[in-house]
């Protein structure tokens, strides 16, 4: 499972980079702006790129990632151990971690935690991640709240059997549903909890008052010595992104939460005042252009190859003010498996053309370009459909709302071109294989899919199988590089037109600290909030 990049929180990963050597301070009070309210902190129910930061630093999992980087590392577990047939984890929990409530976690805990998630009356959009465990669809089914794959040994320790080797399943131990909660905190506040949240992380919630501000208070029981950094934490809230912008240029706020509005951007990029406040990171997202594989004439190998050497991708990144840099294959660069060898198809209208002709359609053909109707999309459409028209293809642009291009993407013979800018994949968790189904396996090109391409090539299926039962450490490098095999022989089939890999950037004010890659984290996104600090 993953999610769009306006509902996706995971819009900003950034690859493993060093964290600063500068010697962090404690203390200090810091103001982040965000336009909307938040709408839970609930791990088991936020999804968005607004809430995600801020609930992993309200809660913890068994796992977590090195800050600002995505190297995956122990957190509440204290070791783990995995079986021979390698379908079963055993964690080791750490020792006198406790709740904001005062209560020592325990392995119950754990247990509670995963059920609640895959419970289909929490409605959890995170629920599919635990379908690897024993037992998740007598759970996913209402037959019973008990994952049987998931047994309490002790206080400490707790084990989680999978129906079968996964060697994503550690990630998913990383992401925010699975994160601990205590049953008492969710029973007291029931529907509320996301208003109440009580969890083991760096920051307690102290207020909210809705509409106005979130104020995070340090935990000073907090498990992890000289973390967090900062005293408190306001998160200002229905502030226009122009209007918090201003206030950080006087040093009013410290982080503008929505980022650098387009209209600012190239000031901001331009202004001297600014070079060493503004922060770029590198996202686990591609923009797409799918080709219906399945609608004539693209279910010709040559068009389809032809198309994929008509768009200047250069010229598309500069409509965007180069906020990305053009893409040649489905993974992004920070991915493990990315191919830095594979070349794709280069811009050549000419043999194009040529392509064309050879496929029987040497005047080219009419066609329809679907495009979500918000800027600057319809402008990204209009750059393609014009380099279409170079080569003889007549593309109609189809600007639509999101959802509507969404409904017709998942219709088999409807939208022949769509453009996924706005809504393409972010990638939950650095790892390929989260790339792959919805969106290029067989599994996502079914009616209401994501795979928009209708694309179906069973034996990559398979690979990419091979590649999951890899579990052992010493097979993840041939396992990353069976995974990018499958995204480049896709690409020998081209069912996709890559465009682009989109950056994040964001500004902060003079008086923050902490090394660039934690304000464009790969796990806390945006920010994460536990190690910056205020000079």
């Amino acid at each position: 499972m993953n999610r769009p990049v306006l509902a996706s929180a995971i819009a900003s990963i950034l690859i493993a980079g060093p964290v600063s050597a500068a010697e962090p301070k404690q203390g200090g009070d810091i103001i982040v702006t965000y336009q909307n309210d938040v709408a839970t902190l609930d791990p088991a129910i936020g999804y968005d790129w607004q809430n995600w930061s801020m609930i992993k630093s309200l809660f913890d999992g068994l796992m977590d990632y090195k800050p600002g980087t995505t190297e995956l590392v122990l957190d509440l577990a204290d070791s783990y151990s995995l079986s021979e047939d390698g379908k079963t984890y055993t964690f080791k929990l750490k020792k006198g971690v406790k709740f904001h409530n005062g209560r020592e976690m325990k392995a119950s805990d754990v247990k509670y935690s995963l059920e609640r998630t895959a419970n289909p009356k929490t409605q959890s959009p995170g629920a599919g991640f635990f379908s690897p465990i024993l037992g998740y669809d007598a759970v996913a089914a209402g037959d019973t709240t008990d994952l049987e794959g998931v047994s309490v040994i002790d206080d400490y320790t707790v084990s989680i059997e999978l129906t079968a080797p996964n060697a994503t399943f550690l990630h998913v131990m990383g992401l925010n549903f699975a994160s601990i909660v205590p049953k008492e905190a969710v029973d007291e506040y029931g529907q509320d909890f996301g208003k109440h949240p009580v969890g083991t992380g760096a920051y307690e919630l102290k207020d909210w008052t809705l509409g106005q501000h979130l104020v995070f208070e340090r935990n000073e029981d907090y498990y992890k010595a000289g973390v967090p950094r900062i005293d408190t934490i306001t998160f200002e809230v229905g502030q226009e992104p122009m209007v918090a912008l201003q206030r950080l240029e006087r040093d009013e706020v410290d982080i503008a939460g929505d980022g650098i509005p387009p209209a600012k951007f190239l000031q901001f990029k331009n202004d001297p005042r600014y070079k060493d406040l503004m922060v770029t990171g590198d996202q686990l997202h591609t923009g797409y252009l799918t080709l219906n594989v399945t609608m004539p004439p693209l279910d010709n190998l040559k068009v389809r190859k032809a198309i994929n050497m008509a768009i200047n991708k250069d010229r598309v990144v500069r409509i965007i003010n180069g906020r990305a840099t053009p893409a040649n294959q489905p993974l992004p660069p920070a991915m493990p498996g990315y191919d830095d060898s594979y070349e794709g198809f280069p811009y050549d209208p000419e043999k194009a053309k040529a392509l064309l002709a050879e496929a029987g359609y040497p005047d080219g053909f009419e066609t329809e370009l679907f495009v979500m109707n918000t800027e600057p999309q319809p402008r990204i459409a209009q750059a393609m459909q014009q380099d279409l028209s170079n080569i003889g293809i007549k593309a109609n642009i189809k600007s639509l709302a999101q959802a509507n291009v969404i409904a017709a993407g998942g219709v088999k013979d409807q939208a022949p071109m769509i453009w996924s800018g706005g809504m393409a994949w972010i990638a939950d968790f650095p790892d390929p294989a989260n790339f792959w189904g919805p969106i290029l396996g067989c599994e996502g090109a079914v009616p209401g899919g994501w795979n928009w391409a209708w694309y179906c090539n069973e034996d990559l299926d398979a690979m990419g199988d091979k590649a999951d039962a890899m579990v052992a450490e010493d097979e993840q490098q041939e396992r990353a590089e069976l995974w990018g095999k499958v995204f480049t022989d896709a690409m020998a089939d081209a069912p996709w037109v890559p465009i682009f890999n989109e950056q994040r950037f964001t500004v902060h004010s003079s008086r923050m600290a902490g090394d660039d890659a934690l304000y464009v984290d790969p796990v806390h996104v945006p920010v994460n909030y536990d190690y910056i600090w205020v000079k």
